[in-house]
């Protein structure tokens, strides 16, 4: 196992971007013309397919790396790269392409898609929460590993707090109150991925060092 400060270092970079309250307008957007029930439901199915997507990556991300001939540290730069992208959007208050396309935003004010797609997937499980889980698991044992799914149970724990209680967070913090913690979240994942991007660049060039 790593050092507890590893997994709270986990913990904030993936509540940072995993980011459930960037949701809370999206969810409701989803949910405007649903029951309660059929809100908790979807609230549930969506945190439960972050949970798997990003324990599926947890054991097999490392693998596939190596399958296709990717090393570990150039993976660090290309992550780190879209985290920082991730944390740009975030500070101007916005879901970003990494996220959410312009083409699949349209869908949604279209009413073309709904459900899991896109809440879980891309929104809240994308490509920076995939590639987050996988270095955080990286040369790790099984203990380290499942380490990690318990780090992830907690986040997922958290987003389903958030969007079980979206319309009620919606009319207490505000547009402004949402944007603001998004914000904060972003200027702390932004300090975050250089410093994902710098530690791969040490290992591919090290004589930056």
């Amino acid at each position: 196992m790593a050092a507890a400060g590893d997994y709270l270092r986990f913990v904030v970079t993936l509540i940072a971007v995993v980011d459930p309250f960037l949701a809370v307008p999206i969810f409701i957007t989803l949910t405007a013309t649903m029951r309660a029930q059929a809100q908790a439901r979807l609230a549930r199915a969506g945190v439960v397919t972050v949970f798997l997507v990003l324990a599926l990556a947890t054991f097999i991300g490392e693998p596939l790396l190596a399958l296709i001939g990717a090393s570990l540290p150039s993976f660090r730069v290309g992550g780190g790269l879209v985290l920082l992208l991730m944390a740009l959007a975030m500070l101007n208050a916005e879901a970003g392409a990494v996220r959410h396309s312009p083409a699949e935003a349209q869908e949604l004010e279209q009413g073309e898609v709904g459900g899991v797609v896109p809440l879980a997937i891309p929104l809240l499980a994308g490509p920076g929460a995939i590639s987050t889980t996988i270095l955080a698991a990286e040369n790790g044992g099984f203990v380290h590993r499942v380490a990690i799914v318990l780090c992830i149970a907690l986040i997922c724990a958290i987003a389903w707090l958030v969007l079980s209680r979206a319309h009620l967070i919606a009319s207490r913090m505000s547009l402004t109150g949402l944007n603001i913690a998004t914000r904060i979240l972003g200027l702390l994942l932004a300090a975050i991925a250089v410093q994902t991007m710098a530690e791969g660049l040490r290992e591919l060039l090290p004589g930056l060092q």
